[in-house]
């Protein structure tokens, strides 16, 4: 007997269906899982004997053949589990022919007592069956119902047993579809810029880069705050639109993250990696490709506490994404593409011991300050927007009282600027300034000729490269938008040129 199943595997972040076809045929008795299964598949075998016997069923005394089609796609995963299941049932007509099988789609784990457990990827499957045709449902993990509920154009029904799988199909279980949790965007839970003493510069250059998504760099001594800076930066950053709730939420699900307390990812992703971290952690990849740190803080920010101390690798590995907003993971089987639309964050200090230029002395000799220095290449500079010293506080700015502006009056100031580029770029792939093409460069960041004099002469002067000059109208039409106005004036292509004098200072130390 034959019969088939209906599920989904993960490439990456991107889902595609599958057929599970089960044959039951005459023979010694045996259980092979073919069509390109992984180990955690082909594991299977045993979950799914156990599961069917103790929820009552018998399993098949023969030889049984399951075939996962395409074949030339490597299946990953332990979601096989529940289809394969149901196939064998149907191939030993312990069920019968259920109407429009074919309709539905099955993913989850199976416990040895037939219960079933939640299954990474549910969220990248549900959209993608979202586009498909004569989908009538769903079925998975009760522990996953919130996360595929949010794709409220396919019906996802979450059950926590095979039996209740089984009634459900045949029609004896009457089962709602799964419906959307209200979700709150818990702001408070971010640190507020009011608790920042002092360093106003730095909490401007950080909300252009909020308004604009550029990257920033924090260069200064130990305890002047650069992370306590950045830490802070989600904040002021607009609340996450439902598309971007949706894509981000989407690589957290594949890389297995999401779970029932949070079904979803609502507020803006702040990753803060370690220093020793592996390239293949940051960007991507591995035996088996799973999202990196980059990709992980999709519409976010990916900050890196000490730029220098990171590997090599790691910090030329980032020149291609922080370029394209994508990164790509190419194997002997397959190639793998994650987003990696983020702002990046970093800090460094002056020198190693980190004291250069501050009030206490520095011990380091000028070999030790430019061998440091230089860990940091001409190109990653480059992609870096804001570069900002943050001085040593002083003890009378440690216990001022006034403390300026609060995030959510930063935060109305970003948004404000955002819905400008939002306008302005509505039927473009893209909202914010960082990400403008050359030929958007050219039409919305012109300069009256005093304007276009002062950034010949910065140009010329600090020999900056062809990608520093539009970074620069960038970041000017970026200031442009948070003070309202149509056009860059001086005052705003000064400040933005202030931001990227430190780039070639340090490396001509």
């Amino acid at each position: 007997m034959l019969a088939s199943v209906n599920t989904l595997v993960l490439t990456g972040i991107e889902a595609s269906i599958v057929q599970v076809e089960v044959d039951l045929h005459s023979g010694l008795p045996g259980f092979e899982i073919v069509g390109l299964a992984s180990a955690a598949v082909k594991e299977a075998r045993e979950r799914v004997r156990s599961a069917l016997r103790n929820s009552g069923y018998k399993f098949p005394n023969t030889k049984i053949t399951v075939n996962l089609a395409p074949a030339d796609v490597k299946k990953e995963g332990s979601h096989f589990d529940l289809p394969i299941a149901i196939g064998i049932l149907l191939a030993s007509e312990q069920l019968s022919d259920l109407d429009e099988m074919d309709k539905y789609y099955l993913a989850g784990e199976l416990s040895l007592d037939g219960s079933l457990r939640p299954v990474p990827g549910i969220l990248p499957m549900a959209l993608h069956l979202a586009t498909a045709d004569n989908v009538k449902g769903f079925i998975i993990p009760e522990s996953n119902g919130s996360e595929a509920a949010f794709v409220e154009e396919i019906a996802s029904y979450g059950l926590n047993h095979l039996s209740q799988v089984i009634d459900f199909l045949s029609g004896n279980l009457t089962k709602e579809p799964e419906k959307p949790r209200p979700t709150q965007t818990n702001l408070g839970m971010v640190p507020d810029f009011a608790e920042v003493r002092g360093q106003e510069s730095a909490k401007r250059a950080l909300q252009i880069a909020a308004a604009g998504m550029h990257n920033v760099l924090l260069i200064g001594p130990p305890g002047s705050g650069k992370t306590m800076l950045a830490r802070r930066l989600p904040g002021i950053f607009p609340e996450m639109t439902r598309a971007e709730i949706l894509e981000t939420s989407r690589i957290y699900s594949a890389a297995g993250l999401l779970n029932g307390n949070q079904p979803l990812i609502n507020i803006r992703p702040f990753r803060s990696p370690h220093k020793n971290a592996s390239s293949a952690s940051i960007i991507g990849g591995g035996r088996i490709p799973r999202p990196g740190e980059i990709s992980l803080a999709q519409n976010g920010i990916l900050f890196l506490d000490e730029l220098p101390e990171f590997s090599r690798d790691v910090l030329e590995a980032l020149r291609q994404p922080l370029e394209d907003r994508v990164v790509t993971v190419a194997r002997a089987q397959a190639t793998y593409s994650f987003p990696a639309n983020f702002t990046l964050v970093a800090s460094m200090n002056p020198c190693p011991c980190g004291f250069l230029g501050s009030d206490q002395e520095c011990k380091c000799t000028p070999l030790q300050i430019q061998a440091y220095r230089r860990r940091l290449s001409g190109p990653l500079l480059d992609r870096i927007d804001l570069q900002v010293e943050v001085p040593r506080l002083q003890y009378e700015q440690i216990k001022e009282r006034s403390s300026g502006e609060n995030t959510g009056q930063i935060r109305e100031k970003v948004t404000r600027a955002r819905e400008i580029q939002a306008k302005r770029f509505a039927k473009l792939p893209y909202k914010v300034n960082a990400q403008m093409s050359p030929a958007q460069v050219r039409k919305f960041c012109r300069l009256d000729d005093e304007s276009e004099q002062l950034l010949k002469n910065a140009f010329n002067k600090l020999k900056l490269s062809a990608r520093a000059y539009d970074r620069i109208l960038k970041v000017a039409r970026t200031i442009a938008d948070l003070e309202g106005s149509v056009n860059i004036t001086i005052n705003h292509l000064a400040e933005a040129l202030q931001y990227r004098c430190l780039d070639r200072a340090y490396r001509a130390y």
